[in-house]
């Protein structure tokens, strides 16, 4: 499939009515929990859309190219307010956090399986394990408070147990940048997988920045706002490995190639039937915005679109599923990592000094206050061991007591 080479809609056209941009929402008893993921990596891919348009436009000094993006951007509002109707509104916000983080748990291992850039690769499965503990954290909390079990929100596709614990992923600021991939060396997976977890962690944190006050129970407002600052540093990871180098005009290319690729790959997957429909009229709708994309690129870079994606077929579409054995490989072998700059060392390697350990005394000081610990103990206290769905122990001896929340794996000094 190259979609430079499809027939797309004019932009004018896509325009919708009310009736259209209210679609029926899921029923929460009954849908696939990859139908539910892929609905959050669309918002999340249309939201990123939305806001590199405006920021574009912001800097733009061309009123007739700031009237082309404006056009494109009201039909991107548009898909977005079509995917963000299809969650029901009997769908609590910690019913819904299980699935973003079983998004970013599944879909994280599934482009690091297939990413043939080792920097890259490294940065995916060292975030991996990040968000494998939130998804246990939330999913405490959902138990606890709610009485309810996310291993059947996650349709048992995705393990429950602790990860690199939450508070050992405090990192000074300086550690989370990474150094950007040169988009015309390299591969067109790689490019596609940087544009598409970047898009999927900072709706991650903008959702949690936003329900944070909004959540009922003081733990809860508290976990949010604890995991939302660690999916800021996700964004960072990850916003920092996009090319730095590549012009306004050709990142616009880029982004609607990759919705483009995105929506193609969620018809391919999808298994219910309405939803898949929807897929199918947002690929045929971004046709229209990536070759109008591409005649901006050849009227104001002087520009072909070969010369930006210079093979334009799809490489292997995006599937998500279980990724259970290699989510445990990854714990297993990776779970006291840290990161300092490009480079992933154990913690305890470093010295006493270091930015890591200082950062941790001042955001953690008092282990006993520290949100994301808080639920876990708490939950031990009120049942005598944590919440766990994990289809044998723990591939880390550390994290395998479900009396006692682990609080040293990931920061201890030696």
């Amino acid at each position: 499939m190259n979609p430079f080479e499809e027939k797309g809609v004019k932009i004018a056209d896509t325009f919708k009515d009310w009736s259209r941009i209210q679609p029926k929402p899921y029923c929460k008893q009954e849908v696939d929990p990859y139908t539910k993921t892929r609905i959050i990596l669309m918002n999340g891919t249309e939201f990123e859309q939305v806001w590199f348009g405006h920021q574009f436009s912001r800097s733009c000094p061309s009123q007739d190219l700031r009237k082309e993006l404006a056009l494109i951007r009201r039909s991107e509002q548009q898909q977005q307010k079509v995917i963000g109707a299809l969650k029901p509104p009997d769908e609590t916000i910690l019913e819904h956090t299980v699935s973003y983080e079983q998004l970013a748990v599944d879909l994280t291992a599934e482009l690091a399986q297939r990413e043939p850039d080792l920097h890259v690769k490294m940065a995916l499965d060292f975030a991996l394990l990040e968000d494998f503990d939130h998804l246990y954290r939330y999913s405490d909390l959902l138990e606890m408070e709610m009485g309810a079990k996310a291993e059947q929100l996650v349709g048992h596709y995705t393990e429950i147990m602790p990860g690199r614990p939450t508070i050992a992923e405090h990192r000074y600021p300086y550690d989370n940048l990474r150094r950007w991939i040169d988009s015309k060396t390299a591969s067109p997976i790689t490019k596609l997988n940087v544009e598409i977890i970047t898009a999927a962690e900072q709706q991650t944190m903008n959702y949690y920045m936003n329900v944070a006050s909004l959540y009922e129970s003081d733990l809860g407002r508290s976990l949010y706002q604890e995991i939302g600052l660690i999916e800021e540093q996700h964004v960072t990871q990850y916003g920092g490995l996009l090319d730095t180098n590549m012009t306004m005009l050709e990142k616009l290319l880029c982004h609607e190639y990759t919705e483009c690729y995105l929506y193609y790959s969620c018809f391919e997957d999808e298994k219910d039937e309405r939803i898949k429909a929807i897929w199918e009229e947002h690929f045929i709708q971004e046709v229209g915005h990536l070759h109008l994309a591409a005649d901006l690129l050849k009227q104001y870079d002087k520009k072909e679109w070969q010369q930006v994606i210079p093979d334009g077929n799809f490489p292997q579409l995006l599937k998500l599923r279980e990724n259970k054995q290699y989510v445990r490989d990854v714990l297993a072998n990776t779970v006291k990592l840290t990161s300092k700059g490009d480079n992933y060392v154990e913690a305890a390697t470093l010295p006493q000094n270091d930015d890591f350990f200082q950062f941790q005394e001042k955001v953690n000081a008092n282990v006993e206050a520290v949100p994301s610990h808080q639920v876990i103990a708490q939950y031990i206290e009120k049942n005598g061991m944590d919440y766990r769905f994990e289809e044998s122990p723990n591939p880390v001896p550390e994290l395998q007591d479900r009396k006692v929340d682990n609080t040293t794996v990931g920061r201890e000094m030696l």
